[in-house]
């Protein structure tokens, strides 16, 4: 399992320009904040001058929430051998996708845990690429809209060919504890996005989640965690709250860290993590072929 940390992120609706997914040592836990975030990630959107970032660029609308875009154009090329950092760019209508593997591309599009991918060639993980992409409509795409066109270009550019089937795994069960759940129905509106945001200080996290199901809740776990995770809560509604923890591998010297995250979940929330296994969704590779460089 990689192990890493995230940066800061920050979540608007009211001033989408520019978004940025950065992956350090660890892609899977920044894929899989985002995807919970649903929303845009704002860097300043400025008209790009010598020496400033290539990506940036002057500030549009955002795509029609009702559009389904695809890649107008797309190149792909194998990624820098040992480049350590990688991460998906969107600014203005094209993409730029850095150092991630398909089997990255894959956790981003669909929004599954990287061991609900089964029966894929074992490039799909090792072998990474950088793509540059522009959508064929105006506008800023969402993620959901990005996600789409990731599909597109995985199965129009890759051959990507693959079914759903349920199959057994190993994967941690969210339950409510004994006590039952410390959680607060959330003042966000019912339509109103989930989001989740956090940072740490020393080896210890946080995560701040407003809005989230307990579907929310256990895709987002998913990113800090080595198998899927699924809601057995039967809770309904969306929650707001706040989780804080300590990683196995941060420094135990601190007595005043929060504890491991299986504690924490318990004592915070109410709620339990616990390892079993499931009949849960896979992806089965049926077909998927190394892309062609431009």
């Amino acid at each position: 399992m990689r192990s890493g940390t995230i940066g800061h992120m920050r979540w608007s609706l009211r001033s989408m320009k520019t978004w940025t997914i950065r992956a350090g040592r660890s892609r899977r836990v920044v894929i899989f904040a985002v995807l919970i975030a649903c929303a845009t990630s704002i860097t300043t959107g400025q008209q790009s001058t010598s020496g400033a970032d290539p990506h940036s660029v002057a500030p549009l609308s955002p795509m029609a929430a009702d559009a389904h875009p695809s890649f107008e154009v797309a190149t792909i090329k194998p990624a820098h051998p040992g480049e350590l950092k990688g991460g998906f760019t969107v600014g203005g209508h094209r993409i730029y996708i850095e150092s991630q593997s398909v089997e990255d591309l894959l956790w981003f599009a669909f929004a599954v845990h990287q061991k609900q991918i089964v029966d894929g060639p074992a490039w799909l993980e090792t072998q990474k690429f950088d793509i540059v992409g522009q959508a064929d409509l105006e506008g800023i795409p969402n993620l959901r809209q990005t996600q789409e066109m990731v599909q597109k270009l995985l199965e129009s550019r890759l051959n990507l060919k693959f079914h759903r089937e349920k199959r057994d795994l190993s994967i941690y069960a969210i339950t409510v504890a004994k006590g039952g759940p410390k959680l607060l129905k959330s003042a966000e509106s019912s339509d109103a996005l989930p989001t989740q945001s956090g940072g740490g200080s020393g080896g210890e996290r946080a995560r701040k989640l407003t809005n989230n199901s307990m579907a929310d809740f256990a895709l987002g776990m998913q990113s800090f965690l080595d198998r899927p995770v699924v809601d057995k809560t039967g809770l309904i509604g969306k929650y707001d709250f706040v989780l804080k923890w300590t990683p196995d591998e941060a420094d135990g010297n601190d007595l005043r860290a929060a504890p491991g995250i299986f504690t924490a979940v318990q004592e915070q929330l109410g709620l339990k993590l616990e390892p079993t296994r499931g009949s849960t969704e896979v992806l089965v590779i049926d077909h998927v072929e190394r892309p062609t460089e431009n």
